[in-house]
């Protein structure tokens, strides 16, 4: 796993290093009663380790009674607060696994638990990193049966696929092809580009005879130079046709393993609801909706767009971010989040995870559209509890 970690307080948005994790940071076999006590053994390995003085336990205890660090699927990252910094010697992780599970509280258990010794926001680096560990199905199945540290590294780096890579860089929409060969070699290049593939596979699905799926849709596949597994979506500017049948867009699957079945049970659904033509002409956000990857814009008439800027010094670490998920769960309408500052994707503001993954800093804007019969209250509450500091 390879960790984003900050250099210096002045390059907050791009300083950073990277922190290899390897199997030295990893302790199996682990077992403990409760939450605390399996801290009290992480800190005690950060101690052993050299990375932090004993008194650094007491933060990590202090930070936990604050607010749960569990993040989801069997993860936790217990780490110290703020006033325990000066105590960490040098930035640094020890991994501890329980393979029979440690009660985290509120009914969540943790099988994985990332102790952190941050002398800033490293964490937000770390959190970054396990996005698509924490919203993967039956990635803490796995973690909970992990027999070796290299299992549990390659789990927590994405190397164990739970999906497909498809996302707008594997798409191109709007693609002036004439011809089969020309939307299989695109689909190709892009699973290609993507890491996914190479180029005998781009060889493969150009030679291949795709499969027609009516209206205008086609499906191609192949296992073959496969790396990882991925789908393409290609559509042409103008439909033509191929032995009498109209041809609008193309779908490619690069298939190693069997994390494409979920993107082709929605592309069965497409096809049942008789979709294919509006998938055709979708453009590349629209397509991801329509297989679940993304969600569709707010009608923009009816919700509340404000923005707002971060006053903690620490920006939105675990504590203030977790008072502020609270904030927004407390309204039943939807609310999206995005940093300004950072990359500007929306999120769901109820989330915990996603929230302080954005990396947001003291200064940062965030822009917040909240979408229903309770929007603008949520919104004026989220901006008192900003202007609060959020519980700091």
């Amino acid at each position: 796993m390879i960790i984003l970690v900050k250099t210096s307080p002045d390059k907050a948005q791009r300083g950073y290093k990277m922190l290899q994790l390897n199997p030295s940071n990893i302790q199996l076999g682990q077992a403990h009663s409760n939450k605390l006590d399996a801290i009290r053994s992480i800190a005690a390995d950060l101690t052993t380790k050299g990375l932090v003085d004993a008194g650094y336990v007491e933060g990590m205890l202090n930070r936990e009674n604050q607010n749960s660090t569990f993040l989801g699927n069997g993860i936790a990252i217990p780490h110290g607060t703020t006033d325990t910094r000066p105590l960490v010697k040098e930035t640094g992780v020890a991994v501890h696994h329980f393979a029979e599970g440690v009660d985290w509280g509120d009914g969540n258990t943790v099988y994985v638990a990332i102790g952190i010794a941050a002398k800033s926001d490293e964490h937000l680096g770390i959190l970054k990193q396990l996005t698509k560990v924490l919203s993967a199905d039956g990635v803490e199945e796995k973690l909970k049966s992990a027999t070796s540290a290299n299992d549990i590294i390659a789990l927590l780096n994405g190397d164990v696929q739970f999906d497909a890579d498809f996302d707008e860089s594997t798409i191109q929409t709007q693609f002036p092809a004439t011809g089969f060969v020309q939307l299989s070699a695109v689909a190709g290049g892009l699973l290609k580009n993507k890491g996914c593939a190479d180029s005998d596979f781009i060889s493969d699905i150009v030679a291949k005879e795709p499969t027609n799926l009516g209206k205008g849709l086609w499906l191609v596949s192949s296992n073959k130079a496969v790396k990882r597994t991925g789908v393409s979506f290609v559509s042409a500017t103008d439909s033509f046709e191929v032995n009498g049948q109209p041809v609008k867009a193309l779908l490619a699957v690069a298939a190693c393993n069997g994390a494409h079945q979920s993107i082709l049970e929605k592309l069965s659904e497409i096809v049942f609801k008789q979709e294919q033509d509006a998938l055709a002409n979708a453009d590349a956000k629209q397509v991801l909706v329509k297989f679940g990857l993304a969600e569709a814009a707010a009608d923009e008439a009816g919700a509340n767009t404000v923005i707002y800027t971060i006053k903690n010094p620490h920006g939105l670490h675990a504590r203030p971010g977790a008072m502020l998920v609270a904030e927004a769960k407390k309204f039943e309408c939807s609310i999206k989040v995005a940093n300004l500052d950072g990359d500007g994707k929306a999120v769901n503001a109820k989330s915990l995870m996603k929230v302080i993954a954005l990396g947001v800093k003291c200064g940062h804007k965030l822009q917040f559209t909240a979408d229903g019969a309770d929007a603008t209250q949520a919104l004026e509450a989220l901006g008192a509890a900003i202007d609060s500091g959020l519980g700091e």
